[in-house]
């Protein structure tokens, strides 16, 4: 059958092809539909991603340069800070990719974006700790349905051996938002205080915050929709060819003809939550993502060693640069051993619990700094491989389905970040015992499960 012969009109979603059997990839068609793919949607997601982190972690770098200060916190009013942004995402990514699932990503995704972006700028403003709660507590609402949504979209145009050096870029975005971040940080901090009798980490905010709005805008024109949904960016023909390859791969349940899956939103639900793969994905991400919280103590931990203010947040770029290479590295050669991503996940949280260990017995602030830098890149590794470990498992699943599963990865994930908040106080300073100790147990019950996993999915 010839594509060119088939007539139907123009709907959201591309539905009414009954057999494209006969419909094959010319040489080298299938190669230039994956770069134009990548061209499209990658830099996209990479950016939003860049920025949306940033707006998420900048409060660690405001805090080193005043914040906490100026509005009186506490050690603990800090840590709720943290918290109560993780309640609200935790509480609304599910619901959040049941709207995208049957809605158009390239309008949904840029609008909450736009929305985060200014209410980051909002918490320029802020004069005490109800306000920034309150405001911390809005923006988590919005981001929710950002990181969940991403992973839906990435696992609906890409196959399994493909995946893993998408998620590789992806997440390269948050670490090198953390590089970015204390660079940007730096610079604002230092040259815009007092600008406008604001201080600088007023100005963090705002210059943040201005740039997501910005980037929310572009988005909207290049970010891709799902390969069932009607689109000025690709032909009939290309749209037919991206729906078949995943069905051949079992990488979606859109069938051949391209026809959305039709199945409820409780349904999907239930069909997730009764689903061991789910759970045992849910436990792996859960360890990986409490024992990243790490991440948002990176200024605090550093000026620990000795550093302090603007340099403390300078320091913090070689642990993100070194976990950049590693994030890359992996995804590379994961997508060419992508049956191995469990075990893969495995070595890097082993790597992890190592230096953990060894930041608890040595001292020496160069030693522990330079512990610091390899613990974290296995734990950002590690990341990537999870998300892409999970999308791959979840492959033949409904796309509702899929939707809820992802968004309880990403969501009971991120939950793991409410305790580990409290991870690091600033009466442990300058060892931190309590925190190291505890990522080392994490990433150690970390290792179990990722050996399980990889074991329990092959004999399936």
């Amino acid at each position: 059958m010839d594509v060119k012969d088939v007539k139907y009109e123009e709907t959201d979603y591309v539905e009414d092809f009954q057999d494209t059997s006969d419909l094959q990839f010319e040489p080298g068609e299938e190669q230039r539909l994956v770069r134009k793919i990548d061209l499209f949607l990658m830099p996209t997601i990479w950016l939003m991603y860049l920025l949306s982190y940033m707006d998420r972690t900048n409060i660690g770098n405001a805090k080193i340069a005043g914040m906490n200060a100026d509005l009186h916190l506490s050690s603990s009013q800090y840590s709720m800070a943290l918290v109560i942004f993780f309640i609200s995402y935790v509480f609304f990514e599910v619901p959040s990719n049941l709207i995208l699932a049957k809605t158009r990503p390239s309008i949904f995704l840029p609008t909450i974006m736009a929305l985060w972006g200014i209410v980051t700028c909002c918490m320029a403003v802020i004069q005490d700790y109800s306000h920034l709660l309150a405001l911390r507590f809005v923006v988590g609402v919005l981001e929710s349905g950002f990181a969940p949504g991403i992973l839906l979209i990435i696992s609906s145009w890409y196959k399994r051996k493909e995946q893993s050096k998408r998620f590789a870029v992806y997440i390269s975005a948050a670490v090198l938002s953390g590089a970015f971040g204390g660079l940007l940080a730096g610079s604002i901090t230092s040259n815009l205080n007092g600008a406008h009798g604001l201080e600088g980490w007023r100005w963090l905010f705002i210059v943040e915050g201005a740039a997501t709005v910005g980037w929310a805008i572009c988005a909207h024109f290049l970010l891709l929709d799902f390969p069932s949904q009607s689109s000025k960016k690709f032909t009939e023909r290309e749209l037919l060819l991206a729906s078949k390859r995943l069905a051949l791969d079992n990488a979606s349940t859109t069938n051949a003809e391209g026809d959305r899956p039709k199945i409820s939103s409780f349904k999907a639900l239930i069909k997730a939550v009764s689903d061991w793969r789910t759970w045992i994905m849910v436990f792996g991400y859960m360890v990986i993502v409490g024992s990243s919280t790490l991440s948002y103590f990176y200024p605090t931990l550093v000026q620990g060693l000795g550093y302090k203010s603007t340099k403390a947040q300078y320091m913090v770029i070689p642990i993100y640069a070194v976990s950049f290479v590693t994030v890359v590295a992996s995804g590379i050669i994961m997508d060419r051993y992508h049956q191995y991503r469990g075990l893969a996940i495995a070595a890097w949280l082993g790597l992890s619990t190592i230096c953990c260990i060894a930041v608890c017995v040595v001292y020496d602030f160069t030693a522990r700094y330079v512990l610091l830098i390899f613990m974290a890149s296995g734990l950002w590794a590690s990341n990537a491989l999870g998300l892409s470990f999970a999308s791959s498992t979840f492959g033949d699943m409904e796309q509702e389905t899929k939707g809820v599963a992802l968004a309880l990865v990403n969501a009971l994930g991120n939950l793991a970040q409410i305790y580990g908040a409290y991870l690091f106080p600033k009466d442990d300073a300058p060892k931190y015992l309590l925190g190291f100790g505890v990522i080392a147990g994490m990433c150690g019950l970390g290792i179990m499960i990722y050996i399980s996993a990889h074991v329990l999915l092959r004999r399936k």
